[in-house]
């Protein structure tokens, strides 16, 4: 395995197929099942690939035909959709929180001729608007499904496709597969979108390979490359994971653990002892309060360390990872007493742990870089198939940027201050969109002859050492009544580390100042009511004056370190958390402002009045 592979390989497939016959009965895809980890070496999930993509030129599947793929994070999304590529076709992966109306815009704006789906339970909203649609011919169930009568569509079971001659299945892929160029669609992966219809990004092979070669170079200079295992858990269905956390670790020649969902997660990271770990920021705060509370209950003496760990890493920050001569002492106490305890909740051996999806707080990546657990934060977006940028050592770990521009991407400032990118990575454009594509993929206003680029939408500039530094998305700007401009997102990351705070949305554009939405912390309000001698009915907390006045007094304290224009005046309570399922947040913990505006105008509206 070389570094100058992903530049060679012609496509996705390629490359894993040649990592599968390097790794031979290596493990490799490994999930629990009733109890114990189960894993398929990487010739089995090769084999399983070759047979499952002639079952699909079998049923009539034909290059560049749509398969959409419906499946919680298990070994058979990956071999699916490798099996989808190896047949010719497109994979099109849908988010398995997807409402019945979610699955019909993506099966009709796809026009999928095919659908795989992992079981009966994600089954249910999908099949209404398959035969909606009218469009997928053929069902094809991972484990069994019960479905009585099919019509207009053809039930097919997993099992079933993945046996017969595998030697003639991959004589026959590797002949396909030979044709298919770096420029081919891979995948339409829909954006959840913080805003309107998800839209279809047309990621091409070689997008995803310029992605996976730009990350494999910072793991492996900056890192070194070993024998790499990666727990994935975000999502497959979004870029960011897609990327990060299957199509880097197969170019590595890593092992790749499924978790078992967020409730088991630290479990598992303890079982699996990831060497990488690629995780959205919200995920990193919750961890950041549950270490913090924890240490809180063991003493004076944990909290001594604590607190002398958090203070030598604040000043480590300032100077870019660089100590002070006087700090060596207590750095090496902590680096006996306290930090070997963090690192071993995140099984003891981590190299680096990923951050992106959303912004990441620079004070929660400096409080992981204090555990003794480096930090990276990445910056990108689906269009660019994900990652952009990513922090590395060598150029200095600076926590308020995302670091400089991954090898073989451009990145230019546009006049008015927006980001732009160009590079292999870009993707060729929105599937079916052509006036949407032409908003984003075009040349830089005032700069005739400069180029196509992609528009990022996100404001920012680059510092002294070509490290992007990102100040706000610039649909997302608050321009208040005086024409200043205010970055909402900023200030909702220093109240959302709030201990009394679980969630913040701040508006303000066209007004005189700026007011919050709150959602109160649930671990934070139990024991607050516990204190006080009130039952804990989070509802009816909401109504004491006591209550409100906690919470006026952590968003008081936020407002001590931010400017006039920035300060959050007055606040309103929110009815339940922003959830994904409420659809007022994005798979990847964004939160959806245009939801939320529409269900809180009136009482947002209610806090300039009076």
């Amino acid at each position: 395995m070389d570094i100058g592979d992903f530049r060679a390989a012609r496509n996705l497939v390629e490359l894993f197929l040649n990592r599968a016959d390097a790794k031979g009965e290596a493990p490799f895809l490994s999930a629990k099942r009733s109890g114990s980890w189960q894993t398929i070496s990487w010739a089995e999930a090769a084999r399983q690939v070759c047979l499952l993509a002639e079952a699909l030129r079998a049923m009539g599947l034909k290059d560049g035909d749509r398969v959409m793929l419906v499946s919680e994070n298990r070994p058979e999304w990956c071999i699916a959709d490798f099996a989808i590529m190896a047949a010719g076709c497109v994979t099109v992966p849908a988010y398995i929180t997807n409402t019945e109306r979610d699955h019909l815009h993506v099966l009709e704006n796809s026009g999928a001729r095919a659908v795989i789906v992992s079981d009966d339970k994600l089954a249910k909203p999908l099949l209404p608007g398959v035969l909606a649609s009218g469009q997928a011919g053929f069902v094809i169930g991972i484990e069994p499904l019960r479905i009585a009568q099919t019509g207009q569509f053809e039930y097919r079971d997993w099992a079933s496709l993945v046996t017969g001659d595998a030697a003639a299945a991959r004589a026959a892929v590797d002949k396909r597969v030979a044709k298919i160029k770096r420029e081919d669609t891979a995948c339409i992966i829909y954006t959840s979108g913080t805003g309107g219809s998800p839209r279809g990004v047309l990621q091409h092979h070689g997008a995803i390979l310029c992605n996976v070669d730009g990350a494999a170079r910072i793991l492996s200079e900056d890192f070194g490359w070993d024998e790499e295992v990666f727990l994935s858990f975000l999502p497959l269905s979004h870029a960011y994971e897609h990327t990060g956390g299957q199509m880097l670790p197969i170019g590595m020649g890593g092992q790749i653990y499924y978790s078992e969902g967020l409730e088991k997660l630290a479990s598992n990271i303890e079982e699996v002892r990831p060497t990488i770990m690629v995780v959205v920021p919200r995920l990193f705060e919750v961890l950041r309060t549950r270490i913090m509370k924890q240490v809180e209950k063991q003493g004076k003496v944990p909290n001594y360390l604590m607190g002398r760990a958090l203070a030598i890493g604040g000043i480590k920050a300032q100077r870019e990872g660089k100590g002070r001569l006087r700090d060596k002492p207590m750095d090496l106490l902590l680096e006996k007493l306290l930090r070997p305890k963090i690192r071993a909740r995140f099984g003891g051996r981590i190299k680096a742990m990923v951050s992106g999806g959303a912004p990441l707080n620079p004070e929660v990546g400096t409080f992981f870089e204090a555990m003794g657990l480096t930090m990276l934060q990445g910056y990108g977006q689906t269009e660019a198939a994900p990652v952009i940028s990513c922090n590395r050592p060598r150029v200095g770990l600076k926590m308020d940027t995302v670091g400089p521009a991954m090898d073989g991407v451009e990145i230019k400032i546009a006049q008015d201050g927006e980001i732009l990118v160009r590079g292999e990575l870009v993707m060729h454009g929105y599937w079916r969109n052509e006036a949407e594509t032409a908003r984003v993929l075009k040349e830089p206003e005032g700069e005739p002859g400069a180029g196509i680029w992609l528009h990022t939408g996100d404001i920012g500039h680059l510092d002294d050492k070509g490290r992007i530094v990102i100040t706000d998305r610039k649909k997302d700007m608050i321009v208040n009544d005086k024409g200043d401009n205010i970055s909402p997102q900023k200030v909702e990351g220093m109240l959302t580390l709030q201990p009394e705070i679980a969630q913040a949305m701040v508006v303000g554009d066209k007004r005189p100042y700026v007011v919050g939405l709150i959602v109160p912390d649930a671990e934070w309000a139990l024991e607050w009511a516990r204190a006080q001698g009130e039952k804990f009915d989070f509802k009816a907390l909401q109504d004491l004056p006591a209550f409100r006045s906690a919470i006026r007094a952590a968003i008081d304290r936020v407002n001590q370190d931010l400017s006039v224009i920035e300060k959050v005046r007055q606040f309103a309570f929110a009815d339940e958390a922003f959830a994904i399922e409420n659809e007022e947040m994005t798979p990847s913990l964004k939160i959806r402002r245009h939801k939320l505006k529409e269900r809180y105008s009136e009482r947002l509206d209610a806090l300039y009045k009076g």
